[in-house]
């Protein structure tokens, strides 16, 4: 079976099998496979098998779908084949020889040149009773399904909110911010609507959900 491992820029998402004939992708909810960014047009794409072969289409999108990094109309994949649609990625594969990808939630190991061990801290309106979490993954996400680490608690009337909001990175050179949902978060009190790198006291909002990053001593 070929399966699709979806990534938001550096940061791995989830694996998606392809174990139906086609598939939608857009930001609209109605999509097999949705991707909650304003630049995702509300159906972007869509990605189907015929004679054997695996294909993707763009469905008229505002900003295009690239593979490999060129710009297509209709293309047929092979495995190793990268589809791009704004900031995100889908690795296409073949299970049978997919090569192994780090899951979301792995501990790296200890290695030098590594920054000191970053951690949130909780100041209002915490999803559950946890009040400090440490950002020991390659990928740590802030949100409300199985995938983040992070819960948050989601603000308004009716307690809507992206199912993914954020992702913080780890990287050599330390703690990054990212939007998966662009300027649903805020950082030191600005809508956050592209990638930041954290300091020490930064203050991350997440629906209604206040958490200070800091660098544990």
């Amino acid at each position: 079976m070929h399966k699709l491992m979806l990534k938001f820029e550096a940061a791995f998402i989830r694996e998606i099998k392809l174990d139906k004939p086609a598939f939608t992708l857009g930001r609209k909810p109605d999509n097999d496979i949705v991707l909650d960014n304003a630049a995702v047009s509300g159906h972007h794409a869509k990605m189907y098998e015929s004679g054997g072969t695996w294909f993707v289409e763009d469905l008229n999108s505002t900003n295009g779908t690239f593979v490999n990094g060129k710009k297509t109309l209709k293309c047929g994949l092979k495995p190793g084949d990268i589809v791009t649609l704004v900031k995100y990625s889908l690795v296409f594969a073949d299970e049978a020889a997919a090569v192994a990808h780090a899951p979301a939630e792995q501990t790296l190991p200890p290695q030098r040149g590594r920054p000191p061990a970053g951690a949130l801290e909780v100041l209002e309106n915490p999803a559950d009773d946890r009040k400090d979490f440490e950002l020991t993954a390659a990928s740590t996400y802030i949100g409300k399904s199985a995938q983040a680490a992070i819960p948050y608690k989601a603000g308004g009337l009716f307690g809507g909110g992206p199912e993914l909001a954020v992702v913080i990175t780890l990287r050599p050179d330390g703690y990054y911010l990212n939007p998966i949902k662009e300027g649903y978060s805020k950082y030191n009190g600005n809508a956050l609507n592209e990638k930041v790198i954290l300091k020490d006291d930064d203050v991350i909002e997440v629906g209604a959900t206040r958490f200070r990053f800091f660098i544990k001593k």
